[in-house]
């Protein structure tokens, strides 16, 4: 909280400071209520990553799956078998357009799915791939979607081991749906966990954010936008296992994908009753990504990307992760972005490039819609 009032207001006045914890007491009492939808339908916002995404998780699908493994909300489940654990994955892709600068489809699906199981700390293995192909569909593009996928599954190691594909009349599609799922061996028992973070904690991003969500909006060319942007998308197995060489002090990693790199830490700070406090400045955001978000009127901390990670690391080996980071190529453009304290529970602070600060909440809706 002192950090908070520091940069907030320099006035020293106890009323601020009461009518600050009063606003955070508020804030704390709605995080905490039992979760419900109260639309009749789903909406976009469902799909969000955001809070509408969270609400409709923990009120619906936690409720009714109800299991330990599943509420750890963790991007890949923890399973143990004879003679050890696998991690178990799986991610749907309904991208549009289908195909973008820096990749499409295919190769996001292999990807999002092989980063899902590295970010649990497990090594990716096979991998299952089902389509839902809209009737018309031209057979050249998924061909050519087939093609990327298994480049990608080449490049990482992996191999597409079982499928299924279903088409539906034209009309109750948009081309091509593609659902993966993954399954990766823990090799170490060391476990990663968004619950797992410290006062004392370093925050760090492997590179600039939101290039992937950016990206696909430029492409479905609604915004009269020239820029020389591509999707990040690209899979961080090799990324993840160099860093967790480099510092066994690793807590929690993420990618950054659907909701962006806000989502990831509010998951923290509340499944780890901390608060984080990240540094706007230290963020790395490319100027033409900067620029579409401002015109888009969203903050790229809500942005998708699709080949970046957020690390939360023991604050005394920040410095070696940032080195492993860095050595690698996915991650030459890594930063240390902020770190974990005790107080306010539950909340992301962001200390603006004006010397504010102001609370990063859930995302509330969704701007850009079908980016992954």
């Amino acid at each position: 909280m002192a950090e908070h009032r520091e940069h907030g207001d320099s006035r020293p006045g106890s009323e601020h400071a009461d009518r600050e914890q009063q606003v955070l007491e508020r804030i704390e009492k709605a995080r905490r209520r039992k979760p419900k939808v109260k639309e009749e339908r789903i909406t976009l916002a469902h799909g969000s990553g955001g809070k509408a995404t969270q609400t409709l998780i923990e009120a619906v699908f936690l409720t009714g799956f109800r299991n330990p493994e599943l509420a750890k909300l963790e991007d890949g489940a923890e399973l143990g078998v004879a003679g050890g654990r696998l991690a178990f994955t799986t991610d749907s892709y309904v991208v549009s357009p289908l195909f973008f600068p820096g990749g499409d489809i295919g190769d996001l699906a292999i990807n999002g799915t092989v980063n899902d199981l590295a970010v649990s700390g497990a090594t990716p293995l096979f991998l299952s791939a089902g389509f839902i192909i809209e009737e018309g569909f031209p057979v050249a593009d998924l061909t050519r979607i087939v093609g990327s996928m298994a480049a990608a599954a080449e490049a990482a190691g992996v191999q597409v081991v079982t499928g299924d594909t279903k088409v539906v009349q034209k009309g109750k599609a948009d081309g091509c749906y593609i659902n993966t799922a993954g399954v990766g061996l823990l090799e170490t028992e060391h476990r990663l966990g968004i619950d797992t973070a410290r006062p004392g904690d370093a925050v760090l991003v492997s590179g600039p954010i939101g290039d992937h969500g950016v990206t696909v909006m430029l492409a479905r060319g609604e915004l009269d936008i020239d820029a020389d942007l591509v999707s990040d998308t690209a899979p961080v197995h090799g990324l993840v296992a160099e860093l967790l060489k480099a510092a066994s002090g690793v807590r929690a990693l993420r990618d950054a994908t659907r909701g962006g790199v806000a989502t990831i830490l509010n998951e923290v700070a509340k499944a780890s009753d901390v608060s984080v406090v990240v540094d706007e400045e230290k963020v790395p955001v490319r100027t033409e990504v900067r620029g579409a978000s401002e015109l888009l009127g969203i903050d790229p901390l809500y942005v998708a990307s699709e080949g970046r990670i957020v690390v939360v690391v023991d604050g005394r080996q920040a410095d070696a992760a940032l080195e492993a980071l860095r050595a690698h190529p996915l991650g030459a453009d890594a930063a240390i972005i902020g770190r974990v304290a005790a107080d306010p529970p539950g909340l992301v602070l962001l200390n603006t490039t004006f010397g504010g600060t102001r609370i990063v909440d859930l995302l509330v809706g969704d701007p850009l819609p079908r980016i992954c």
